[in-house]
């Protein structure tokens, strides 16, 4: 069988295996794509992109709401078809052309099939009429599999045939009720969404909601949600599911039971590498892939793993700067330059340790970025956490007439540097990127006085917290 030669291929043509392949042909290396499904991958049509669709339309009215001299405009409910109907229009309908008309553009060649490993850089594509053809890479291959939903070994769950986040941002049905397993970022994200639909939800979480954020996070998104209708249950967790004519019946440990039309199951993700042919190269399936900070895989010195695969941080917006970090990588590795591998260096994903931002797109919002006070101080870190609540600040009362929301401030003391952020409320996102600038910028306490918040808007809190810090005296 003929081999075809290119200087880099990478398995997975979503988000991140797109930009990996773009920075290595910016580079100037002949390059691959092998994408089984469609081309954009997961976020594009069935996560970031159609659950953001799904949560704004209800975001808006409720915005819209809660503002005097607006609200008296709104005069229906939620129209749910066109809710969907603009889904449907962000995800293309899922058609990837446009996503393979810009792979072609960027002068990378896509491989459509499924791709396994026969031997070292190389690789054996089967496309969807069973036509095998083999790949050989003369410097690098990039595995950018992703991740997949983990369905819980729980007696009959599989059998009541449980939605996964794939198929809660797919639907083209609302079910009339929904339990929702899992109160991480998803479970909480979907409950949401689908509480804005008029569906039944309950959220059954084993621990709390939102439980790797600050705590108030969760609560208050859990409040929110009970305010909604939503029933959230913390604490316990299902033991035994089983199919009944109208849905499904889940017993839970406390001993009670509840039964929805639907069942999401939202308790975590794992590896897409089972059926990579991991084993022919030395590396165990089903695993996750251990990388160094230039995202190259421990002990395979031509093998990368980039994105939600490599289980640094799994959010799109790391998998593409680890994408970019990777790339650039690789072109320097083939070209015989130098790699910039100290922190923050050129060619690595340094924030990937401390300072990932991310945006929880409930009602209200959770943005955060870097460590909890929890965890900076089980990193032997000495912080304070400065409090402020965000109805207090004057942009909040222009934006709506009953604004609550609260942010927490992590300062590193022996340093005088803010070392993680956390805010809750309406439309808190867009505060995020200032912290995050701040944390990787390592920027002291003194000279973020000198960043004057403009007025009246809600970034008037930066000021509060260094007020409520304290400025030393001058000497």
């Amino acid at each position: 069988m003929a081999h075809t030669e290119f200087d880099v291929i990478v398995i997975g043509a979503g988000a991140v295996g797109e930009n990996v392949a773009d920075r290595a042909v910016q580079g100037g290396l002949r390059t691959a794509i092998v994408e089984a499904e469609l081309v954009g991958g997961e976020c594009s049509y069935w996560a970031c992109m159609p659950s953001k669709a799904l949560l704004r339309s209800a975001a808006a009215l409720r915005a819209a709401r809660a503002v005097d001299g607006a609200k008296q405009a709104v005069t229906g409910e939620l129209d749910v078809t066109g809710v969907l109907r603009r889904r449907d229009a962000m995800t293309h309908d899922w058609d990837d052309s446009s996503q393979a008309d810009w792979v072609a553009d960027a002068g990378i060649e896509l491989i459509r099939g499924h791709a396994r490993f026969t031997g070292e850089r190389t690789v054996a594509v089967t496309d969807a009429d069973g036509v095998e053809q083999t790949l050989v890479a003369r410097h690098a291959v990039a595995v950018c599999t992703g991740s997949a939903a983990l369905l819980p070994d729980i007696p009959g769950l599989a059998e009541i045939e449980p939605w996964t986040s794939r198929d809660a941002t797919s639907a083209s049905e609302i079910p009339p009720s929904l339990v929702v397993l899992g109160g991480g970022v998803v479970g909480a994200e979907m409950a949401t969404a689908y509480a804005g639909f008029g569906t039944e939800v309950t959220v059954i979480a084993r621990s709390t909601l939102l439980s790797g954020a600050e705590p108030f996070a969760g609560d208050m998104v859990a409040e929110a949600l009970t305010a909604r209708g939503v029933t959230v249950r913390t604490g316990t967790e299902v033991t035994a599911a089983r199919r009944t004519d109208d849905g499904a019946v889940l017993e839970l440990s406390d001993g009670s039971r509840v039964e929805a039309a639907r069942v999401l199951v939202a308790t975590g993700r794992v590896p897409r590498t089972g059926d990579l042919g991991l084993e022919s190269i030395g590396l165990e399936p089903d695993t996750w892939l251990t990388t160094d900070d230039t995202l190259r895989v421990n002990g395979v010195d031509w093998l990368y793993a980039v994105g939600d695969v490599n289980h640094r941080a799994l959010l799109t917006h790391q998998g593409k700067y680890q994408a970019r970090a990777a790339g650039d990588a690789m072109v320097a590795r083939a070209s015989g330059a130098a790699v910039d591998d100290e922190p923050w260096g050129t060619h690595v994903a340094t924030a990937d340790h401390a300072a990932v931002p991310q945006v929880t797109f409930t009602d209200p919002e959770v943005a955060s970025v870097g460590f909890t006070a929890e965890a900076a101080r089980k990193a032997g870190i000495a912080v304070r956490a400065i409090d402020y609540d965000l109805a207090w600040v004057a942009g909040s009362a222009t934006h709506s007439d009953d604004y609550r929301g609260t942010a927490r401030a992590v300062i590193d003391t022996d340093r005088s540097v803010l070392v993680g952020a956390t805010f809750v409320g309406a439309d808190v996102a867009e505060l995020l990127h200032a912290a995050t600038i701040a944390i990787v910028g390592e920027v002291p306490l003194e000279r973020l006085w000198h960043a004057v918040p403009a007025y009246p808007t809600i970034s008037e809190v930066w000021l509060r917290f260094l007020e409520e810090y304290g400025r030393p005296a001058s000497p």
